[in-house]
């Protein structure tokens, strides 16, 4: 395909704001995960026994008066992590020189704005006709739906291209580079902007408990103990234009996508999804599988989930390829997974350090040679990300240096 230059990345995870905070951290191997100690709505429910990476900050960081009415949690996250290194100028930049409509804007979410619907729910105020309503802070009908995240952005940044809304669970916002992809393929604008934000709520922490995924202790990406995931919070976006002749930099050079449909919450026990969304970003990518030089993987530390795409990754790649999750540092973050992974990539891409793998340090018998534990510091041309979602929805990108 075409490379599309990334003009601009940007990430605030529990490891802290921007792109500095997250290559400092990977480099001193410090994790942002804590003990829980996320409040939920629920009524008498005490928090779960399990770690989180929970992004500081946001309770003490209301939206400016001009956006307030789309207050809420995850678009507060959405509204902190676009003012990190130089995104929202970046952005404004990009509008003046191919006018508002001409700029796309394509988000990744799981699951919006939940939280403020659970709140509402756990607030109903009985009404004058003795019926129940959200109290009246929480009735705003715009914050309730799939696309709160996606209309917020564009009131906050002034995009008025086509807005697109990505909810394919953890997948969602490594597919928004796809989609983004077509649209400026297709001549329907000339650049975009991509992202993906989600925040902690009880849906999701006792949602992935009662799937039996939450590890009680940090997760373990890859070891031969681990037993579950540890959940986490992050927002991140990128800022993607056509590339033009010679010209260096950052690209985005391919995307594979897949959807195995094999089961509800379960990988498909020989990856085939996984395998096919790999070979079909490097195939588009023009790129052999042994000139990728770090590979982000999924790696949730589910007993079955890495196993599987550690295999599926042993098919394609030689023993050379440095593979690694790094969960372990913010947690799965569920829609912001691809983004903030994708940003880690091209990290790896911008400053030749190639995470490892914290937490764990037996190697699983079922993985191959190619998952490493340990960080390494090597100049590298091309980096993958990995990103795989419920319901067998796959994607894969990969990353180079012009």
């Amino acid at each position: 395909m075409e490379p599309l230059a990334i003009r601009a990345h940007t990430a605030t995870t529990a490891l802290g704001r921007g792109r500095a905070a997250q290559a400092q951290a990977l480099a001193e191997r410090r994790s942002g995960l804590r003990r829980n100690d996320f409040p939920t709505t629920a009524a008498g429910e005490a928090p779960l026994d399990c770690w989180i990476g929970r992004v500081e900050g946001l309770e003490a960081s209301p939206l400016p008066e001009r956006l307030a009415r789309w207050e809420c949690r995850n678009n507060r996250l959405a509204w902190l992590a676009l003012q990190q290194d130089g995104m929202a100028a970046a952005i404004e930049a990009m509008i003046d020189r191919h006018g508002a409509g001409r700029v796309a804007l394509v988000v990744g979410t799981s699951t919006s704005s939940i939280g403020a619907s659970e709140e509402a729910y756990a607030r109903l105020d009985e009404g004058a006709d003795g019926g129940q309503h959200f109290p009246a802070d929480l009735a705003r009908d715009e914050i309730h739906t799939p696309h709160s995240l996606g209309a917020f952005l564009q009131d906050a940044t002034g995009i008025a291209g086509p807005c697109v809304t990505v909810a394919t669970a953890c997948s969602s916002s490594a597919k928004v580079f796809a989609q983004a992809a077509r649209l400026i393929h297709a001549g329907v604008v000339d650049a975009a902007l991509v992202g993906g934000i989600d925040t902690l709520c009880g849906s999701v922490l006792f949602g992935f408990n009662a799937l039996q995924l939450v590890s009680p202790e940090p997760c373990r990406p890859f070891d031969a103990r681990r037993v579950g995931l540890s959940l986490g919070e992050a927002g991140g976006y990128a800022l993607l234009e056509r590339a033009t002749a010679g010209e260096g930099g950052l690209q985005l050079r391919g995307y594979g996508e897949s959807s195995d449909a094999h089961h509800m919450s379960a990988p498909h026990p020989e990856g085939l999804g996984a395998r096919l969304a790999m070979a079909d970003a490097l195939a588009r990518a023009g790129v052999d599988a042994g000139e990728v030089g770090y590979l982000n993987l999924h790696g949730t530390a589910t007993p079955a989930n890495d196993a599987i795409e550690a295999a599926a990754v042993a098919a394609l790649f030689p023993d050379t390829l440095h593979a690694s999750s790094t969960k372990g540092w913010t947690g799965h973050t569920l829609g912001a997974a691809g983004i903030v992974e994708s940003v880690i990539a091209l990290l790896a891409l911008e400053n030749g350090h190639l995470p490892g793998i914290l937490n764990s340090d037996q190697h699983d018998p079922a993985c191959g040679p190619q998952i490493r534990f340990d960080n390494v510091d090597r100049p590298i041309r091309f980096a993958m990300n990995n990103s795989f979602g419920f319901g067998g929805n796959n994607a894969s990108l990969v990353f180079g240096r012009a």
